[in-house]
C-alpha cells in the first residue's frame, strides 16, 4: 500500500497545488485590473503594489480559501480515480476503505498543521505589510476611515478615558484632546485638555500643545494648571490606544491574546472582531481535515454523470461553507452569537455530516 499511499498523496498535493496556482493567477489579474485606477489616483503605481502589496495579499488569499481549495481538489482527483475504477481495484485487493483513506488523513493533517503555523505566526507579519497599503485600494469613503480624520472615544482603564474631536491615524496627530480620570465612585478627579497633540515615535510619548489641566482634591476644590507644551505617555502607542479593525490581523497569536486580555481589563466590551480573528486562525485549518473527508466520501464512488456531478455538489457545498462562515462572523460582531460558537459552528455542523457519509461509504 505504500506505493498507493504515495500515488494518492502526489495526486492530492498536485491537484491542490494546481488549483492554488490557478486561483492565485486569475484572482490577481482581476484584482489588479479592478484596483489599478484607485491605486494610481492615490499617487502609487501598479508596479509598486505588485512588489510591496500583492505578495502579502496573496498569502492572505491562499489562507482564506485553503480549506475550500482542498475540498474541491479532493473531489476532483478522487472522482477521476473512482471513474477509472482504481478505487474498486484497491478495495478488491483486500485493503479496507479506512486503509485507503489513510493518505487523505496524512496529507490533510500536514496541510492543516502548515496552515496553523502560517495563521498564528506568519500571516500577521504579512498583514502588517498588506494593511499599510490596502486602504489605498478602497473607494474614497472607505479609505477615509483609515487615512482621514475621525472622532475618537476610547477607554484606557475602568477609570480612564480619552476623547478626541479629530484624529488622523496616518499622521498620528489630532486636535480637541481630552483625558479624564475618575475615582471608584465615578467622580472626576483629573482632566487634561489640549488644543493639539501628536505622537513622537522615537521618544514613545504624546506631545500636547496649549494644554489645560484640572485636578479635583478630596475636599472638592480644584487646582488648575496650563502651559504651551507637555509630554504624556499612556503606556502604549496610538495603534494600541485607538485600535481599528485591522489591528487584530497584524498581531501574532501571543500578541493578540495579550491585547485582548488587556482590553478586557480596561473594560472594553467591543472585542468580538478580535476574538473572531483569534478563533478563525484555528478553526479554518481544522476545516481542511473535515472537508477532505467530506470530499472523499462524496466522490469515492463511480456515479452517473461522473466528475461533473461531483464537482457541482462540491462547489455548492463550498459556497454554503464560505457563505455561512462569513455570515456568522457578522452575526458575532453584532453580538448575536458568542465569537467562539460563531467561528466554530460551520465545523460543528460539517464534521458530523462528514463522519456520517464517511462511515456510510466505508460500510458499503
Amino acid at each position: 500500500m505504500k506505493i498507493i499511499d504515495l500515488y494518492i498523496i502526489k495526486k492530492y498535493l498536485g491537484t491542490f497545488g494546481f488549483m492554488l496556482g490557478l486561483l492565485t493567477i486569475i484572482v490577481l489579474i482581476i484584482d489588479v485590473q479592478a484596483k489599478a485606477p484607485r491605486i494610481e489616483s492615490n499617487g502609487f503605481t501598479v508596479g509598486e503594489f505588485l512588489i510591496d502589496f500583492y505578495p502579502y495579499w496573496i498569502i492572505n488569499l491562499i489562507i482564506t480559501f485553503m480549506s475550500i481549495l482542498v475540498f474541491i481538489s479532493v473531489i476532483f482527483f478522487t472522482s477521476r480515480i473512482a471513474n477509472n475504477t482504481e478505487i474498486v481495484a484497491i478495495i478488491s485487493s483486500g485493503a479496507s476503505f479506512h486503509r485507503f483513506a489513510r493518505p487523505y488523513l496524512m496529507t490533510s493533517g500536514f496541510i492543516a498543521v502548515l496552515a496553523l503555523l502560517i495563521n498564528h505566526f506568519v500571516l500577521p507579519l504579512a498583514n502588517i505589510k498588506k494593511n499599510e497599503l490596502e486602504p489605498y485600494t478602497y473607494n474614497a469613503k472607505s479609505r477615509e476611515e483609515f487615512t482621514g480624520n475621525a472622532e475618537i472615544a476610547t477607554q484606557l482603564s475602568k477609570t480612564e478615558y480619552i476623547f478626541i474631536k479629530s484624529y488622523n491615524k496616518k499622521e498620528k496627530r489630532g486636535s480637541g484632546f481630552i483625558y479624564q480620570k475618575l475615582d471608584k465612585n465615578r467622580k472626576l478627579i483629573y482632566q487634561l485638555i489640549a488644543n493639539e497633540f501628536y505622537w513622537q515615535k522615537d521618544k514613545k510619548h504624546f506631545v500636547l500643545n496649549s494644554y489645560l489641566e484640572k485636578t479635583i482634591t478630596k475636599d472638592e476644590s480644584e487646582k488648575l494648571g496650563n502651559g504651551d507644551s507637555m509630554t504624556k505617555s499612556f503606556g502604549h502607542p496610538p495603534e494600541e490606544l485607538f485600535p481599528d479593525v485591522l489591528l487584530g490581523q497584524n498581531k501574532t497569536t501571543p500578541e493578540l491574546i495579550k491585547f485582548i486580555d488587556r482590553e478586557k481589563e480596561k473594560g472594553n466590551a467591543n472585542l468580538n472582531s478580535y476574538l473572531n480573528e483569534l478563533y478563525q486562525r484555528t478553526s479554518m485549518p481544522v476545516s481542511v481535515i473535515i472537508l477532505t473527508f467530506l470530499g472523499l466520501s462524496l466522490s469515492s464512488q463511480k456515479k452517473r454523470g461522473g466528475l461533473g456531478v461531483n464537482l457541482a455538489i462540491g462547489i455548492a457545498l463550498a459556497f454554503v461553507f464560505v457563505f455561512s462562515f462569513e455570515v456568522l462572523k457578522v452575526v458575532s460582531e453584532n453580538k448575536t452569537l458568542p465569537p467562539l460558537l460563531a467561528i466554530w459552528l460551520p465545523n460543528i455542523i460539517f464534521a458530523p455530516v462528514a463522519l456520517y457519509l464517511y462511515f456510510k461509504r466505508a460500510n458499503q
